[in-house]
C-alpha cells in the first residue's frame, strides 16, 4: 500500500464506486481492526477520497450520488411495524374454551356418566317417565358447572340449551341411521346418550 494514495491504502481505483469504496474501507477496518493505527490511516484515506468527490464535483467534473454529498440521508430509516391484527373469531373462539383441571373433569365426568347410565336402566325397562326428569337434571347439572366458572348465567343458559337441542338433534339422526342398518336401539336411548355426552364437553371444556 501507498503512505500518500488514498486509493492504494484502500486497494481501489480512482474509478471505483462509492460502493466499492464504502465496501473497502469496511472490509479493511475489519481485518485491521486490532490495529488502531492502521484503522486511523484507512479512516483518514477515505476521508480524503470523499473530500475529493466533493471538490471534483463542485468543479463539475464527475456527478457525486446524493448520499455521499448529503451522508445523513443514507441512515436507513427501520421499517415502519406493521400492527398484527387479531381475529376476532380467534378470540371468541380462545375465549370461549376453558382448561380444567384433573379433578374437574372427573367430577362432571361421575355426574354426567352416572346419570346416562341410570337412563339406559330406565329405558332398558321401558321406564320412559323418568327420561324428562334425567334430562332435566343433565341441563341443571351442565347449567350449574358453567355458571360456576365465571358467574354468567345468561351464557351458561345458552350454551346447555345448545347441548340440549344438539343431542336431541343429533342423537334422532343418528338413530335412524342405525334403525336403517339393523341395530336394536331406541331414538331416546341415543339421543339422551348424545346429550350427556354434550353436556359433558361443555361443562368440562367450555366457560
Amino acid at each position: 500500500m501507498s503512505e500518500n494514495n488514498p486509493y492504494e491504502i484502500l486497494g481501489v481505483t480512482e474509478n471505483a464506486s462509492f460502493e466499492e469504496i464504502q465496501a473497502a474501507k469496511q472490509r479493511i477496518s475489519k481485518q485491521y481492526s486490532e490495529d488502531s493505527k492502521m484503522v486511523e490511516k484507512v479512516e483518514s484515506a477515505y476521508d480524503a477520497i470523499i473530500m475529493e468527490r466533493l471538490r471534483l464535483r463542485q468543479e463539475g467534473k464527475i456527478k457525486v450520488p446524493e448520499r455521499i454529498r448529503f451522508p445523513e440521508r443514507s441512515v436507513e430509516l427501520p421499517a415502519p411495524k406493521t400492527p398484527i391484527i387479531q381475529q376476532n373469531t380467534a378470540n371468541w373462539w380462545h375465549q370461549l374454551l376453558d382448561n380444567p383441571s384433573q379433578k374437574e373433569i372427573l367430577i362432571t365426568t361421575g355426574v354426567f356418566l352416572s346419570l346416562a347410565i341410570i337412563t339406559v336402566i330406565s329405558l332398558n325397562n321401558n321406564n320412559y317417565s323418568s327420561l324428562s326428569l334425567l334430562m332435566g337434571l343433565g341441563f341443571m347439572s351442565s347449567l350449574y358447572f358453567l355458571n360456576r366458572k365465571e358467574k354468567r348465567f345468561g351464557r351458561s343458559l345458552l350454551i346447555s340449551l345448545v347441548a340440549l337441542l344438539g343431542g336431541v338433534g343429533l342423537g334422532t339422526a343418528i338413530a335412524g341411521t342405525l334403525k336403517g342398518s339393523g341395530v336394536l336401539i331406541s331414538a331416546e336411548q341415543v339421543s339422551s346418550a348424545v346429550s350427556f355426552t354434550l353436556f359433558w364437553f361443555a361443562s368440562c371444556f367450555l366457560r
